[in-house]
């Protein structure tokens, strides 16, 4: 789902470049062989791989050296410098390898290099069964076979579809800037290429620690050598009177974001129900469709508990120039079929209602199953439950966060690391997870890029013009940074969680 890249920018390596032109830990954009490459420089050694992010096409060029590894400005994917390994989410794919000679004060990229040797795990369990295909579980199966793992692998998921990419569901693909083919993360030829077995519309109804056995709703039993919990959230239903209506919408899963387009086909006025992330991305779509739309939200500011008041503010502003009303401090009492009425009596017009006023975490099945749990399953540093053998990670993990303590997050970047750190755990690796949590979301022309784990009692101090959209917010718990929520300063954010993860002072420009 690349974005194609532009012209060729910077010099042509085949025909060579001067050494000092890259500086040590420093990288020199250039192209070879028609593609954009990127030069990097570690002490006496050059590397080169493709310049262009997997995941979203983001520049590498523009991101963050770190050590022998870069970092997207976009999305904080991670590469490694040395093979072009995708090393980190939400980039899945690798990105290509190039070789290098030194010639004199010169060096030329000669062609591309040879594929990275096989790797093989510490153990490897007789099968792995992961419960789940949203991105903790596909990063987990991924990163298996990445691992070198040549056992069975099933992955087991109650949705209609295979893997797919949940962001775009309330972005590009919901505004209709997003084509059906960008969706799917892999094509059904890639799990049987890898040897996944994928079962589809199945539901595991119970877990058997002792026998190592889940049952699935079609009465079916599988063995496990090891099981990966991942079965994420589900949207907080509405219990007022005429949630059920036909017109009324959800969005978690592909299906719902299709029910909402075709509803959206036939539908001039819509209702966001709840100002939350997913909530406002919608209403930003649905823009983009044409309609007209108000958003509901109980706060005085939209995403102010997570954002602060200036960034909430902000977000406010872009949303009303770009037409979206709001009705703020005011939550829903009735919902009828053309219209939604307000607590305080206000009535919206409306042919479409959709609600995003949160998730919960999909915990009954390893409750039932004897695995702990409280507001989510209880992992440790490994991802690992109370239970041996059983790991859980995404939307239904709460883990020990080094900075943060005991949280869950609900963040797909989060969710995909997690899924991949689980894998290698399930592999002998004893990988702690330490990660700080990262997220972005689009509303219009603003573009947030979120790392660490504030909380509401956080001090917010903005640092830059947040009007001009050059700004980042700093959240501080004392003289602590707990997290930096950033607007046009893409390197400044990826500095901010590499402060973050080194436990230093981060300081905005």
């Amino acid at each position: 789902m690349a974005e194609e890249s532009g012209e060729l920018e910077g010099p042509d390596f085949e025909k060579g470049c001067q050494l000092d032109s890259v500086p040590d830990e420093g990288m020199l954009l250039g192209h070879a062989f028609g593609e954009a490459i990127l030069v990097a420089r570690q002490g006496p050694e050059l590397f080169a791989i493709g310049a262009t992010c997997t995941h979203y096409g983001g520049p590498l060029s523009k991101g963050l050296m770190v050590d022998c590894t870069v970092r997207c400005p976009w999305h904080h994917a991670r590469f490694d410098l040395r093979t072009g390994e995708a090393i980190g989410a939400p980039a899945l794919s690798d990105t290509s390898c190039w070789k290098v000679e030194k010639r004199g004060d010169h060096f030329f990229v000669t062609g591309k290099a040879d594929k990275k040797p096989a790797r093989k795990p510490k153990s490897s369990p007789a099968s792995v069964v992961i419960i789940g295909a949203g991105a903790a579980g596909n990063a987990a199966v991924e990163m298996l076979r990445r691992e070198g793992y040549d056992g069975p692998i099933t992955m087991i998921t109650a949705d209609e579809s295979l893997p797919y990419d949940r962001p775009n569901l309330s972005k590009d693909y919901l505004a209709g800037t997003a084509p059906e083919e960008w969706i799917p993360l892999r094509s059904a030829d890639f799990y049987r290429e890898q040897k996944i077995n994928t079962i589809t519309n199945t539901s595991v109804t119970a877990i058997d620690p002792k026998a190592k056995q889940v049952m699935l709703s079609d009465d079916r039993s599988l063995g496990y050598g090891a099981l990966l919990l991942a079965t994420g959230s589900e949207p907080v239903r509405l219990s007022i009177p005429g949630a059920d209506l036909p017109h009324v919408c959800y969005l978690r899963t592909l299906a719902d974001s299709r029910r909402i387009i075709e509803k959206v086909k036939n539908a001039k006025r819509a209702v966001v129900i709840g100002a939350s992330f997913i909530g406002l991305e919608v209403a930003a779509s649905l823009r983009e469709r044409k309609l007209e739309v108000a958003v509901v939200g109980k706060g005085s500011l939209p995403l102010e508990k997570i954002l602060g008041r200036e960034l909430g503010n902000l977000i406010r502003e872009t949303h009303e120039e770009h037409g979206v009303k709001f009705h703020l401090g005011r939550t829903p009492a009735t919902i009828q079929d053309r219209h939604v009425q307000l607590d305080d009596g206000t009535m919206l017009d409306c042919d479409l209602v959709v609600a995003g006023i949160g998730v919960r975490p999909n915990t009954s099945l390893a409750e039932k199953a004897g695995i702990a749990t409280d507001n989510g399953v209880l992992v440790n540093e490994f991802l690992e439950t109370n239970v041996p053998g059983i790991f859980a990670a995404g939307d239904i993990a709460r883990w020990p966060d080094p900075r943060a303590g005991r949280i869950r997050v609900e963040h797909w970047v989060v969710a995909e690391r997690q899924g991949q750190t689980a894998a290698r755990n399930i592999l002998g690796a004893r990988e702690r997870f330490v990660a700080p949590p990262f997220f972005w979301s689009n509303h219009f022309d603003v573009a947030i890029r979120y790392v660490g784990h504030g909380s509401r009692d956080d001090r917010a101090v903005a640092s830059g013009d947040l009007k001009a959209k050059d700004a980042s917010v700093i959240f501080c718990a004392g003289d602590k940074v707990t997290a930096v929520a950033s607007i046009g300063r893409d390197l400044e954010n990826l500095n901010a969680e590499l402060a973050l993860e080194r436990g230093e002072e981060f300081r905005a420009s």
